[in-house]
C-alpha cells in the first residue's frame, strides 16, 4: 500500500460543486492525505473543513496557463494564504521560459514565494511543453527562487507526468527541492512508477481508487 501522505487529493475542474469539494475533504480526512488541492475560490471553505486535522489546504495559483502578470499571481497567492492555504501550487510562465526570458521566470516565482511566506510553494513547470534542457532550466530557476517543490504538470496540458521527466527533475534539483508528479496518474501502477522515479508527492483526483489498490 502506498503511504497516504504521498497524495494531494485534487479537484480542479471548472464545474466543481460545493458538495463535491466537501466530499473530497471528507475523503482526505478519512485517508489522511497530505492535502486537498483546489482553486482559490474554495480556499476558505476547505481550510475550515480541514481545521484541526493533519490534512493541508493546497491552492493553485496562475492556473492553468501561468501566463498572467506576476503581480496578479502574487496577489492570488497572498489572498489564498490569508484564506487558509498551507500550500501553493503556482504555474510558471511557460512562454517566457520558451523564449529564454529566464530573469522574468525567476522574478515571477520569487514574487509568489515572497507573497506566500510560511506556506509550502510548489512550482508547476508543465513538462509536456518543454524540452529536456528547458525542464532542467525550469527546475534550476525554481530552486534559485526558493521553491519547496517542482511539479510536473497542471493536468490541463496535452500530457501529464512521465517517470523519465520525474527522474530528470529529481536529478536536477539534487536534494534542494522535492518533486510532485501530477497529470494522468489514475491507478496504483502509475503512482508507484512515479514514486520509484523520485516523486515525493502525487497530485491526482483518483486518489481513493489508488490507495485502495483498485
Amino acid at each position: 500500500m502506498i503511504a497516504s501522505k504521498y497524495f494531494d487529493h485534487t479537484i480542479l475542474k471548472a464545474n466543481a460543486t460545493r458538495a463535491e469539494v466537501e466530499q473530497i475533504c471528507k475523503e482526505a480526512i478519512q485517508y489522511n492525505f497530505a492535502s486537498v488541492c483546489v482553486n482559490g475560490y474554495w480556499a476558505g471553505y476547505v481550510s475550515k473543513i480541514l481545521a484541526g486535522t493533519e490534512v493541508h489546504t493546497c491552492v493553485v495559483v496562475g492556473f492553468p496557463l501561468g501566463a498572467m502578470s506576476t503581480k496578479a499571481k502574487a496577489f492570488e497567492a497572498k489572498e489564498a494564504v490569508e484564506a487558509g492555504a498551507d500550500e501553493i501550487d503556482m504555474v510558471i510562465n511557460v512562454g517566457a521560459l520558451k523564449i529564454t526570458d529566464y530573469e522574468g521566470v525567476l522574478e515571477d516565482i520569487k514574487e509568489v514565494r515572497n507573497a506566500c511566506k510560511g506556506a509550502v510553494l510548489k512550482v508547476i513547470i508543465e513538462t509536456c511543453y518543454l524540452t529536456k534542457e528547458e525542464i532542467v532550466k525550469a527546475c534550476q530557476l525554481s530552486v534559485k527562487a526558493g521553491a519547496d517543490f517542482v511539479k510536473t504538470s497542471t493536468g490541463f496540458g496535452n500530457s501529464g507526468a512521465t517517470a523519465e521527466d520525474v527522474a530528470l527533475m529529481k536529478k536536477t534539483v539534487d536534494g534542494k527541492a522535492k518533486i510532485k508528479a501530477s497529470g494522468g496518474i489514475r491507478d496504483k501502477a502509475a503512482a508507484l512508477k512515479m514514486i520509484e522515479a523520485g516523486a515525493d508527492r502525487l497530485g491526482t483526483s483518483a486518489t481513493v481508487t489508488i490507495v485502495n489498490g483498485d
